[in-house]
């Protein structure tokens, strides 16, 4: 009887620890993949709360300098070179331009900047996204994650002149 105690107590335990140390299930962790002959590497974190999704991302393997980070338009970062992610998400078919701005893409998430060993991070909070909630105007669910060689101007159409795709992952469940 005692064991059977002994075994129920633990179970429910176990139990409440998995609940409380759950992520929410709508969060999305990448990790990103070397592109065009690269070392980047890093992770990335969506997460979705109280209709704001925050964004962060941890990236080494860069030059030290200024780099772009950008949502892209498919899944897809099977070619070498990242291009098979295509363009910048824009699902708003506004001009590129820097974030909060009077236009820009859904995907122009902006620049941060690789410190003397290459490392970067970059976050960034906003309702303008959803993860899954289905709409196409919101969601990033299907889309990729880019890290570019170099800054995005802001400027140049379509996509900031921003340089080679240095790391591409697919954001997907």
């Amino acid at each position: 009887m005692k064991k059977l105690v002994s075994v129920s107590l633990l179970i429910v335990l176990i139990v409440i620890a998995c609940k409380t140390n759950r992520s929410n299930p709508q969060d999305i962790f990448i990790n990103l993949d070397a592109k065009s002959g690269s070392n980047v590497a890093g992770t990335v974190v969506f997460s979705e709360s109280s209709g704001k999704v925050n964004f962060k991302a941890n990236i080494s393997g860069l030059k030290p300098g200024i780099h772009a980070i950008h949502i892209h338009e498919k899944s897809d970062c099977s070619a070498a070179d990242g291009s098979s992610a295509g363009g910048h998400w824009n699902p708003t078919f506004k001009n590129h331009g820097k974030w909060g701005s009077t236009a820009y893409h859904k995907g122009d998430i902006g620049n941060f900047v690789a410190d003397a060993a290459g490392k970067g991070t970059i976050t960034m909070s906003t309702d303008e996204w959803c993860i899954g909630c289905g709409d196409p105007a919101r969601d990033v669910l299907g889309k990729s994650i880019v890290v570019h060689e170099g800054a995005d101007d802001f400027v140049s159409q379509p996509s900031g002149n921003a340089g080679a795709r240095m790391a591409c992952s697919a954001i997907i469940k």
